[in-house]
């Protein structure tokens, strides 16, 4: 139906964006992941102790250990809190089913910024979260802010809409009559939850837990914010290393593996998805 003219007018300009701004960038990076610096200097010259340091140095092992664990916390809340809230506006908001949708993507609307500021104020020394327990009676809470369990709840308020998202178009896709059968068989609520609604509910499910872990694992804002040095995460490091430590080789290095960590996460959710007939 095209000419080859014309198939090559609208094809040749989103292959140029993204190898110039995704590809090229990538293989900079690849690049400099085996530099090294000395006085200062990048060097450039070929060498492995970028990747020797991040295996025998445990600081950066304690960091990505730290920031999978808060990943996968955040991950599993998000899809606790995400599911129900689906379900219902799924399947019993009736005609609150609109408005209920766009309540949980307007906190979408609004800067991320706003949001991880919002919790430190509620979580501060002298935020919301205290004046109301010294207003109880209780003594302030000094392991609200500036902790990991500040990151997980800031990451898991702004990364639950994303695990919403995938889970609300699988259920919305599933069959009605599929539920009616079940519940004509003689199936209780929860069976039918179980055995029927969960299955099909499975690819938004993995599909969301992949935006909730990535997006997690790479963010840096919150845990600037919000964690103070017991919850920083291997994002901080990388920004510490093309920052202030001027050690770009080594944040090249810790960010190749970062992408293939997600690369390989990916992957696997993929697999996963196959695996079951779900793709």
């Amino acid at each position: 139906m095209y000419s080859r003219w014309y198939k090559t007018l609208v094809t040749v300009p989103p292959l140029a964006w993204v190898i110039l701004f995704l590809v090229l960038p990538y293989l900079l990076l690849f690049s400099y992941s085996f530099f090294s610096v000395r006085s200062g200097t990048i060097v450039h010259h070929g060498t492995l102790a970028n990747y020797s340091t991040l295996l025998h140095n445990p600081m950066y092992v304690s960091v990505l250990l730290r920031s999978l664990r808060i990943a996968a916390i955040v991950t599993v809340l998000s899809l606790l809190l995400a599911f129900p809230l689906a379900y219902y506006v799924s399947f019993h908001a009736g005609r609150r089913k609109d408005v209920l949708y766009q309540l949980v993507i307007i906190p979408l609307w609004v800067s991320y910024l706003v949001r991880a500021y919002a919790w430190k104020t509620i979580l501060g020394g002298g935020g919301v979260l205290n004046a109301l327990l010294q207003h109880l009676g209780f003594s302030p809470a000094s392991f609200l802010l500036y902790s990991p369990f500040a990151v997980v709840l800031t990451l898991t308020h702004i990364y639950t809409p994303f695990a919403f998202l995938p889970l609300y178009a699988s259920l919305e896709h599933i069959p009605r009559s599929l539920i009616e059968a079940s519940t004509d068989l003689g199936a209780s609520s929860w069976r039918t939850v179980r055995t029927v609604v969960l299955p099909l509910a499975l690819p938004g499910a993995i599909a969301g837990a992949t935006f909730a872990f990535v997006l997690s694992l790479g963010d840096f804002l919150a845990p600037l914010l919000v964690g103070g040095p017991s919850g920083l995460m291997i994002s901080n490091v990388v920004v510490s290393l093309f920052g202030a430590a001027y050690d770009w080789p080594l944040g090249a290095a810790v960010s190749l593996c970062m992408l293939l960590l997600v690369l390989a996460i990916v992957f696997a959710a993929g697999r996963l998805e196959k695996r079951y007939g779900l793709s």
